[in-house]
């Protein structure tokens, strides 16, 4: 367990969804900073396609929670300029898919204006959009792309997997002075947790959670596979099967102390990210692992994934495409 993860269990909390934690951290944040405001399509008079942002046009009116028109480009080059001038734009990006109509203001605007200006341009925007399968929305709508963004210097990354990291990232990434991508499993929006009620709750970016101690496998999971891979976890326990589940909750930056000393204890490691398998997340913590805890490992290491094709519309398909915590389990059986 980190610190972090202690720290938040001795506060106040309450239980509720992922959505309900993000939508209170947005209202905090939006109380606390009158230099934050939101932006996005239909997330104001509508409440957001998926709801996120229901209830905050009315309370905090049209110049804090501004709809866009249809153009990813547009709104999130106005908050590339924005976030430079001075103020704390939060963009909802509706899907991830879309990020490729607005990869110029991203890749060569928001992530490279603080260095090209020697530091003395910052750039404190946020990017919340939605990841994943399993709404039967096919391809356009299914993608996940934090490998694709972590990968770009200049940008964060972080992808809760539980209702208190979305609190806690969510207040951590409007708060920062660098852009800041949060990536939101759609798939998990009314999962439930507790979560702390102090205003001032937030979760350091590059710090990972030991959701679960065990001695023989470390999981790293990322958002709905973080669930997933706790319930395999205690079902495996009956069988004798102790398996650590590790949240990094932040892929850029990563948190890859805890990973490692997790594998030195336990000799194994599965990695479980709903992203394709090839050149990937997988692939980045498994090279980590490689680098610094080679010597410890006491069997192959292992990945669950969605394989390298685009998410079909078939019910029967998606699902087949889509890891879940059966592949968790035969990974974790594969390897103890």
């Amino acid at each position: 367990m980190t610190a972090q993860t202690e720290r938040e269990l001795e506060t106040e909390t309450e239980t509720m969804t992922v959505r309900e934690a993000v939508r209170q951290a947005l209202r905090e944040e939006l109380e606390r900073d009158e230099d934050v405001y939101l932006m996005g399509e239909d997330i104001g008079v509508f409440g957001g396609v998926l709801e996120v942002t229901s209830g905050l046009y009315d309370e905090f009116g049209a110049q804090r929670v501004r709809d866009t028109p249809i153009s990813e480009a547009g709104f999130m080059g106005a908050a590339t300029g924005a976030a430079a001038t001075g103020t704390r734009p939060v963009v909802e990006l509706m899907f991830s898919d879309f990020a490729g109509v607005s990869m110029e203001q991203i890749m060569n605007q928001m992530a490279k204006m603080r260095y090209m200006f020697g530091g003395k341009a910052e750039m404190p925007v946020t990017v919340r959009t939605t990841e994943g399968g399993g709404m039967g929305a096919a391809s356009q709508h299914s993608g996940t792309i934090h490998t694709w963004i972590s990968h770009f210097p200049g940008l964060k990354a972080v992808a809760p997997g539980t209702a208190a990291s979305a609190k806690g990232l969510t207040k951590a990434a409007i708060r920062s002075d660098d852009p800041v991508f949060v990536f939101e499993n759609k798939m998990i929006y009314e999962q439930e947790g507790a979560v702390p009620t102090d205003e001032e709750f937030t979760i350091p970016i590059g710090e990972a959670a030991i959701e679960r101690e065990g001695e023989d496998a470390t999981v790293v999971a990322t958002q709905r596979l973080v669930g997933e891979s706790l319930q395999t976890a205690e079902s495996l326990a009956e069988a004798g099967v102790e398996a650590e589940v590790i949240d990094p909750r932040s892929l850029y930056p990563l948190d890859t102390e805890t990973i490692v000393e997790s594998v030195r204890k336990t000799g194994r490691l599965i990695v479980a990210d709903e992203s394709p398998l090839s050149y990937g997340t997988h692939a980045e913590i498994i090279a980590r692992v490689q680098e610094e805890a080679f010597f410890s490992l006491d069997a192959p290491i292992q990945r669950v994934g969605t394989p390298d094709t685009h998410m079909p519309f078939s019910t029967p398909l998606e699902q087949e495409v889509l890891p879940d915590g059966d592949d968790v389990r035969e990974a974790i059986e594969r390897v103890t």
